[in-house]
């Protein structure tokens, strides 16, 4: 049979291939919600989808079902560079002599509130 379409273990859909036809794997994408404004955008998960704007509607329908945020943001999973952990020593550690980079540098001054 041809036609039709066919859905992957996390409930994503595709069209079915017919004989002569490769399936591609529908992309990856990251889903950030913003909940209220003034705040910022979280991660809340991934999904595939074969566009922007269709990645843009699951990712509504997925997230935000019970009017849990005011914004989306949809990203493509290979627009995301991400640093190496085994690099983290190199990547994250303070310059030297840059201590006053940190807030432990500093003493609290008598008589400051909320510090």
């Amino acid at each position: 049979m041809t036609g039709g379409s066919t859905t992957g273990d996390d409930g994503s859909t595709a069209p079915a291939a017919g004989p002569a036809e490769k399936r591609q794997p529908w992309p990856l994408w990251e889903v950030f919600v913003r909940s209220s404004r003034g705040l910022s955008h979280v991660h809340a998960g991934s999904l595939h989808a074969p566009d922007a704007d269709m990645a843009l509607r699951n990712a509504r329908d997925l997230y935000t079902r019970r009017n849990e945020g005011v914004s989306l943001w949809v990203v493509p999973s290979s627009a995301i560079i991400t640093s190496d952990p085994s690099a983290k020593e190199q990547f994250f550690e303070s310059p030297q002599g840059k201590d006053y980079r940190h807030a432990t540098y500093y003493t609290k001054s008598e008589g400051v509130k909320h510090l």
